[in-house]
């Protein structure tokens, strides 16, 4: 069975168990024992049990978020609702209680780095779908941005309790509003007397900045 087979096979035999055992070794246990991958395979292809399966479970999500967002006449859309819909997809795609448990794991110290940048990832994602090909400082504030819009949308969802969670759309709309204000200051700040004089001192030094350049066949083409 090739890897990413056996992967999917573990990660199915585990959602069952995250929402009574989180994201844990119980959980990485019992999903060996209801696969059938031998314990030693099963170590190999997770090495740190219950923390990998939730990171696969997270990037499975992003996987299911592009495929789905390839569906979509994006075209029709303002760049805005392009933004909003991308990540409206990315959870109701997902298991609220799986997400859930997932942010109880990334809040302890430990598995914060992790956390952080499973959300960097999820935002360039987002952003390499919708046909991003900014390669300067712009590349890391717009994935910066948008895991900040991402990350408190995730949490105001978790405590959403209205119908279709709509309160938590409204709340992404609001967010995501605010964010293009910033860009339109942004803008307006180039165009303007001072905003030129310093982009031909000191703020030619930001244009020096670049993204990473990474293969464009890397798993999920993450520069972060």
């Amino acid at each position: 069975m090739p890897e990413d087979e056996m992967k999917a096979k573990l990660l199915d035999a585990a959602l069952s168990h995250v929402p009574f055992d989180g994201w844990s070794e119980s959980t990485f246990k019992a999903a060996i024992a209801d696969s059938g991958v031998a314990p030693g395979l099963a170590r190999a292809l997770f090495p740190r049990g219950g923390v990998d399966l939730a990171l696969a479970y997270h990037r499975r999500g992003d996987d299911e978020m592009v495929a789905a967002l390839a569906q979509r006449n994006l075209n029709a859309l303002r760049f805005r609702d392009r933004i909003a819909l991308a990540v409206r997809l990315r959870l109701e795609l997902a298991d609220r209680e799986l997400v859930r448990r997932g942010t109880t794991l990334f809040s302890l110290p430990m598995h914060a780095a992790d956390g952080a940048k499973a959300i960097w990832q999820t935002a360039d994602r987002i952003w390499t779908a919708l046909g991003d090909t900014s390669d300067d400082l712009n590349w890391y504030t717009k994935r910066a941005t948008l895991s900040g819009v991402y990350g408190a949308t995730v949490l105001y969802w978790l405590g959403d309790d209205t119908p279709e969670a709509q309160a938590t759309w409204d709340f992404l709309d609001r967010r995501i509003d605010q964010v293009m204000q910033v860009e339109k200051l942004k803008a307006s700040f180039r165009e303007n007397p001072f905003g030129k004089a310093w982009m031909a001192g000191p703020g030619k030094l930001f244009e020096t900045i670049r993204a990473p350049k990474l293969p464009d066949d890397l798993p999920g083409r993450t520069r972060g």
